[in-house]
């Protein structure tokens, strides 16, 4: 094989990245090395928008300067402007050392990734093959053994993968013809990863008796994409009919209504556009069995990797698990009212925020729109009553959050906003007092509650 006859793979998504720069990620090794000499010497989409490349530096390895400075000379020595980026791999992901390395890699990926650019990775037809028997081995379905694809969204770009129709032998005969330079990495020898027990124990064996072996894994993860993509279609309308007006929550009756392969793909749709952990296996069938069927008194949950899925009400709820406030919360809020940040990162603000003295002039203020110059913030201790907008009475908060279709879940984690004479001015921003409505009114405000981190703040 020569280079020139990459063209084929280099163009196969010409009518999407044609107008789009393109990002490679060089690792040093020969497969990006051969990928990044065919983006130069072919005429492949983005080419005439610009190529840059990305080396990131895992620091895994003692050599690992050594392979920067390679990645750094070569790119020099070839025009193409080169960003080293450093990451720290996490041990304490519980996904094992590979998985932690990708995730890390990936992350530097999509940070360096421009709007519309396209990141190309030199991925091949045997990592392909691998990819198919990890995730056969362990359990997936049609959407995880549809493997890589060749063409996708990452971040503000795009992934294209060029190079998965070609063998790896390929690759290493092209490199050594044409004379490149590369890096070898010794932890790709190490058979106590399991990518690598299936490369160097595994794959050689099935070759032994199927030639053939690496091609037809492709293909299998090929035809797997293709029928997910078919699925998807019909999983996409069936979570449409399942939603409730509240994007966090899906209603029972209707999952119920399709079958029961249907609502395990619905789930997992569902929660991976929620932007949570992947469902495993075990947790669809858990939903299945104690939150889809659940007695109307009960309100059970599952919980995996920091997020939860509730019943309630009809109704099945995701999110990521929250603490309640702690019982003893006493907070002072003081004027004019800067955003107030509540243990767990969550944070209590006026918007637009004020800025300077609170009060408006006394001839715009009508009666009982005034509030005192420092507000507390306290948890919810039980008992409170709260007069609304347009009632002459108070009522128990804890039936207009009821009310107000409020979960359980979300109400021990609501702050409550409470005037100097002990009247509660606000739960959260769902409930809003007579006076503190007035008041906002007034100075054209809202109140604004976010029980997530401050997006501003580490």
């Amino acid at each position: 094989m020569r280079i020139s006859t990459l063209q084929a793979q280099l163009s196969r998504y010409a009518h999407l990245a044609e107008a789009h720069p393109l990002l490679i990620g060089y690792s040093g090794g020969v497969d990006s090395t051969v990928l990044l000499h065919a983006l130069l010497e072919s005429r492949a989409p983005g080419r005439s928008r610009g190529l840059r490349a990305i080396h990131v530096h895992h620091g895994l390895q003692p050599e690992a300067d050594a392979w920067a400075a390679h990645c750094r000379r070569t790119c020099d020595a070839l025009g193409v402007p080169l960003r080293i980026v450093r990451v720290d791999v996490r041990s304490d992901t519980g996904t094992g050392p590979e998985a932690a390395a990708r995730a890390a890699r990936h992350a530097a990926f999509e940070a360096e990734l421009e709007p519309g650019e396209v990141l190309a990775l030199a991925h091949h037809r045997d990592d392909q093959a691998e990819t198919f028997l990890l995730r056969a081995l362990r359990g997936a379905g049609a959407d995880g053994l549809g493997a890589m694809a060749p063409w996708r969204r990452h971040g503000r770009g795009w992934l294209w993968r060029p190079l998965l129709g070609v063998a790896r032998a390929e690759l290493l005969a092209e490199a050594r013809a044409r004379g490149l330079e590369w890096i070898e990495d010794p932890a790709n020898a190490e058979s106590r990863h399991d990518r690598n027990f299936l490369r160097h124990q595994v794959l050689p064996l099935l070759q032994q008796r199927w030639p053939h072996a690496h091609a037809a894994f492709a293909e299998s993860a090929r035809l797997s994409a293709e029928a997910c993509a078919l699925l998807g279609e019909e999983d996409a309308l069936a979570l449409a009919m399942a939603r409730t007006a509240d994007p966090q929550a899906l209603s029972v009756a209707r999952l119920l209504q399709l079958p029961e392969p249907r609502r395990a793909r619905v789930l997992r749709l569902w929660v991976g556009a929620a932007g949570l952990p992947p469902l495993p296996a075990r947790g669809v069938r858990q939903i299945e069995a104690q939150l889809l069927h659940a007695g109307v008194d009960r309100i059970p949950a599952f919980a995996w990797h920091g997020a939860e899925l509730r019943r309630w009400r009809g109704q099945l709820h995701a999110d990521w698990q929250r603490p309640a406030l702690p019982a003893d919360l006493d907070l002072a809020w003081k004027a004019p009212y800067a955003p107030l940040p509540l243990p767990g990162g969550g944070r209590l603000a006026f918007d637009p925020p004020i800025h300077g003295h609170a009060d408006a002039p006394a001839d715009e203020a009508p009666a009982g729109a005034s509030l005192g110059s420092t507000l507390r913030v306290r948890a919810r201790r039980g008992g409170e009553r709260i007069r609304l907008p347009g009632r002459r009475h108070s009522h128990s908060l804890k039936h207009v959050l009821q009310a107000l279709g409020v979960p359980p879940w979300v109400r021990e984690r609501m702050p409550l906003l409470v005037n100097d004479d002990g009247s509660v001015l606000a739960a959260g921003c769902v409930a809003v007092s007579a006076s503190l409505d007035a008041w906002l009114r007034v100075r054209r405000l809202r109140l604004a509650w976010s029980p997530d981190p401050d997006p501003d703040t580490d």
